[in-house]
Parts: C-alpha cells; sequence; structure tokens
C-alpha cells in the first residue's frame, strides 16, 4: 500500500480506533512515526507503544490508547504540515495549542519534540501535528 501520507495515516487510524473505544491500534512502522509516538507517550497522551512484525513480516507499530473515565484521553489530532504544504515556525511563532493545555509536536534538527521543549531548546522547525 503506497501512502502519501504516513503521519496522517497514523493519526487518523488512532482517531478512529478512540471513536470505537480500541486499547490498541496498528499501524505500519517509520522512524518518523515512533519519533512522533515517542513524544505523544512522554506527554501522557498514549500508554505506549511496541514495534513488530505482521503476518507478511513487515515492520509494524502497536499503540496503546489511553482513556481517562471512559473518554479518550486525546480530544482532538490535527496534521498541521502536509507533504503539500510545509509549515515552518522559528521557535517565537511556535503555537500554543489551547492556551497550553494541548502540544504541538516539531520536527527539529534537534530532532522531533514538543512545542514547550523546542522553547526551552531554543529551536524552531516544521510543526507536524497539534495534539489536545
Amino acid at each position: 500500500m503506497n501512502l502519501n501520507d504516513p503521519l496522517g495515516d497514523m493519526l487518523t487510524r488512532i482517531r478512529n480506533a478512540q471513536m470505537r473505544n480500541k486499547s490498541t491500534c496498528k499501524t505500519p512502522a517509520s522512524k518518523l512515526r515512533g519519533w512522533v509516538l515517542d513524544v505523544l507517550e512522554s506527554e501522557g497522551y498514549i500508554r505506549g507503544y511496541e514495534a513488530g512484525m505482521d503476518a507478511e513480516g513487515k515492520p509494524e507499530i502497536e499503540i496503546s490508547l489511553k482513556y481517562f473515565d471512559g473518554e479518550p484521553v486525546i480530544k482532538e489530532m490535527k496534521r498541521i504540515s502536509t507533504p503539500g504544504r510545509r509549515v515552518y515556525a522559528g521557535v517565537k511563532d511556535l503555537p500554543h495549542v489551547r492556551q497550553g493545555l494541548g502540544i504541538a509536536i516539531v520536527s527539529t534538527p534537534k530532532g522531533v519534540m514538543s512545542d514547550a521543549q523546542a522553547r526551552t531548546d531554543n529551536v524552531g522547525g516544521e510543526v507536524l501535528c497539534t495534539v489536545f
């Protein structure tokens, strides 16, 4: 299966699984997806994830979703930078998601990190997505 936007595909799989109250969801593995999942796990939006192989021997990631009082912890996920329209922001222009209640995931020269970590490290980059 050829995907034009693998990160957008992963975000959609997470949204769909949470709408169905699934405890886990699976997505094909890639380095960028793993880095984004590292940020989501460190910020407390997912329980964790495990890399493995599917039935055909292709690498995949199983994501353990997180719920609080029966409701998904992630209320909203939006893809900001797409393959057709890249969105870059300097450290002073990084978005504040819901007045600091959410996070923006940013790809910087120092790695993929949350907007708060990027401000701490004084680095800007490509705004991948926002999570609330």
